[in-house]
């Protein structure tokens, strides 16, 4: 061996190493396959959010989950035979696990265990910027962590006394801890009441003109469409929930001042504990004056991602509010063809090419909402003076509200505006 091998040897790999994980679904009662497996894509998006890299997926048809593990003993022995043998890190669960569900998995399964609510809790940890948003991800991992505190710091057990009988020193310092994360609860509730009350006397400031909330599930570009609107520079990744903290910015189109802002995107199966966390964040919904829906449209489970944003907002006291709904990334999905094309396809071609009735759908759903829908690329800006007409059009609308008397020739001082971002 050279001298050069030799230092070459001992040289030190400091590149990160990507962390494995195996991603786990339930087949309930009345659930498909297919439906199970869009679930699993979007765990596996999450997954890869948060910086691990899905190997494999184990999935089992059970009318409930078992008490004990979630999954039947069988079943748990084929995932902790994959796990040991291909020494994977983590094991991930589509659902939310009982504390006792996940302190079982881990001891069986010797890997970090995750239920949907820690990964999501997670992903928010990395990516919260301001304090309202720190303080709200603290908040919810600390209540989520109380009851988990024999799973989540195995250390403790190991601290145990070393008598025969139950208990001892380690039992003591669990005890310890949770008075601690108590204490820390405690002191965050009344650090985010403070926060709040500082977002309610700023939200009062702003009577007097329209705000507008961009709302939508995640990943379907409401910040790359703030970006074009206001020509800002919000964090816009093809990750989910690039955003967490509400941002608000001030915009003037003909004339007009309005206050867009962009909020948390929703997510299927989003825990009711994070939405309770999150419900300063998105008091810029409830209290908007306007929403703007955004659609992914090239996602193929489009339609299911309106629902579950439309459940969410009327769960936090918006569904009532006007909704300008706009289907994006129209540049990603094959537009339907004109008769004289369709007149040359077959039906098989028409079927495997499953195109998209945009005429259709502006149909439905005007009928629906009660406002034109708009079809834009946000990413190239196609289509987006079409989305500028609408959106001055409705916040037109809604600013007659507040100035019954307003006159379209009138010109204002927008100085006023300056501080209400």
């Amino acid at each position: 061996m050279s001298k050069y091998t030799r230092k070459l040897k001992k040289l030190i790999d400091t590149a990160p190493v990507e962390e494995t994980a195996v991603l786990v679904a339930l087949i309930k009662q009345n659930q498909s396959e297919q439906e199970v497996e869009e679930h699993l894509d979007e765990l596996a998006f999450l997954t890869e959010t948060l910086g691990a890299k899905e190997v494999y997926r184990f999935t089992q048809r059970l009318e409930k989950p078992d008490v004990r593990s979630f999954v039947g003993s069988g079943k748990l022995e084929e995932i902790q035979a994959y796990v040991k043998h291909f020494e994977v890190d983590m094991v991930i669960f589509d659902d939310d696990l009982s504390p006792s569900q996940m302190r079982n998995l881990e001891n069986e399964l010797k890997v970090q265990v995750y239920d949907r609510s820690l990964l999501i809790l997670d992903i928010f940890l990395n990516r919260a910027q301001t304090a309202q948003a720190k303080t709200q991800v603290e908040l919810a991992r600390f209540q989520y962590l109380l009851p988990r505190l024999t799973r989540m710091w195995t250390h403790l057990e190991r601290q145990r006394g070393g008598t025969a009988t139950r208990g001892g020193a380690g039992e003591k310092e669990i005890e310890t801890d949770k008075r601690i994360i108590r204490n820390q609860i405690t002191l965050l509730k009344e650090k985010l009441r403070k926060i709040e009350k500082q977002g309610e006397t700023q939200r009062k400031g702003r009577k007097g003109i329209v705000r507008v909330a961009l709302v939508g599930y995640t990943n379907v570009g409401k910040s790359t469409l703030m970006n074009l609107v206001t020509k800002s520079d919000v964090l816009a990744e093809n990750k989910l929930f690039a955003t967490v903290d509400a941002t608000v910015r001030k915009v003037v189109l003909e004339n007009i001042p309005f206050l867009l802002s962009d909020t948390v995107g929703f997510i299927r199966k989003l825990p009711t504990h994070l939405i309770e966390s999150f419900k300063s964040t998105l008091m810029e919904i409830k209290e908007a004056d306007l929403l703007v829906h955004v659609v992914d449209i090239s996602h193929p489970g489009f339609e299911d991602h309106i629902s579950v944003v439309t459940q969410t907002l009327n769960e936090l006291g918006a569904g009532d509010k006007p909704i300008l709904l706009v289907f994006n990334k129209i540049d990603l999905v094959p537009k339907m063809p004109s008769e004289e094309e369709l007149m040359n396809m077959s039906e098989l071609e028409v079927e495997e090419a499953n195109y998209l009735d945009f005429n259709k759908l502006k149909e439905v759903y005007t009928k629906k909402m009660g406002i034109e829908p708009v079809f834009m690329a946000a990413q190239d800006a196609t289509n987006i003076e079409v989305f500028r007409k609408s959106l001055v059009r409705e916040v037109k609308k809604q600013h007659k509200k507040i100035y019954p008397h307003y006159l379209e020739s009138e010109t204002y001082d927008l100085s006023q505006f300056d501080d209400m971002e």
